[in-house]
């Protein structure tokens, strides 16, 4: 019954439109097995990656950690994880970034406890939890499995979809330093404009065709104001380059001019939306989407 309930929440994980990036280290293999094993993976998974080794680590933070087997390690690497996804995704799709880094059962006795942090991030919201595991009570392969339910149900949550299927944890586990933030839309701003995030997708028509996401055809620029010059450049290159998807970047940051604030980010956007309603010379439909990019 348990395997036939996580199929079942692996295959509505892959009907739901979010994309995510996973970096995993010192367990919860299995649930990349699950993930990978249901048809349908690719709608889900743009890349996995396993940091296992020190070194691996570091070259992944880009710094050597305070902790390998940390809260804050897992949270670094769910947000490095989220930036990746960012980069990796279909123009506007939703992507979930999970960091996961363990201390499990080995071939020798641990000092210290069996424990596991996990982060997930979204546009709007990290997500973070510590478990520690009852040591003695299970085998490696045990707590793999423990781990490996419990990120799955993360995953799950993350991607709004139910799951009811039971991670095994026993009253003796504790699951502690569980903690939710939400962002809104200014919050997103500020950490573009601090570079916690590399840029962020914004919708300003109703309808698309994605099909061409995979490659894009980018104009950046200030847009004080936005006008006819940038939409016929744009439009210029769409005909020469037909299969790719437009898009508009808005520099956040620019090396020759102050930052924008977020008045003045949100005041330029704007402008796409009302050049939306007006129906501009061509199908500004499949304008869907600037960016903001952070140099």
């Amino acid at each position: 019954m348990t395997d036939a309930c996580i199929r079942a929440v692996v295959e509505s994980i892959h009907s739901s439109p979010t994309q995510a990036v996973l970096y995993l280290s010192g367990g919860a293999s299995l649930a990349l097995g699950l993930l990978m094993s249901v048809p349908g993976a690719s709608n889900t998974v743009l890349e996995a990656v396993v940091p296992y080794s020190r070194m691996s680590m570091i070259q992944l933070l880009a710094k050597i950690p305070a902790k390998y087997c940390s809260q804050q390690t897992a949270d670094e690497m769910a947000l490095l994880a989220y930036n990746r996804a960012l980069k990796l995704s279909s123009p506007g799709s939703p992507v979930l970034g999970v960091g996961f880094t363990g201390s499990l059962a080995t071939t020798r006795p641990k000092q210290g406890d069996h424990r596991f942090h996990l982060s997930t991030r979204t546009s709007d919201r990290h997500w973070a939890s510590t478990v520690t595991l009852s040591k003695g009570l299970r085998s490696r392969d045990q707590e793999e499995k423990v781990s490996s339910y419990f990120l799955l149900k993360a995953i799950a949550n993350a991607c709004k979809v139910s799951s009811t299927f039971d991670s095994e944890l026993t009253e003796s586990d504790v699951v502690a330093d569980e903690c939710e933030r939400f962002f809104d839309e200014e919050k997103e701003l500020e950490q573009l404009i601090n570079g916690q995030i590399c840029f962020k997708y914004g919708n300003c028509f109703a309808e698309t065709d994605k099909s061409n996401g995979d490659r894009k055809i980018i104009l950046p620029g200030s847009f004080n104001p936005l006008h006819d010059g940038h939409l016929k450049l744009l439009e210029a290159a769409t005909s020469i380059y037909g299969d790719g998807y437009p898009c508009f970047e808005l520099s956040a940051i620019n090396a020759d001019k102050p930052p924008l604030s977020i008045p003045q980010i949100k005041e330029r956007v704007m402008q796409f939306g009302k050049i939306g309603e007006a129906n501009y010379f061509y199908k500004l439909s499949e304008v869907l989407m600037y960016m903001w990019w952070k140099f």
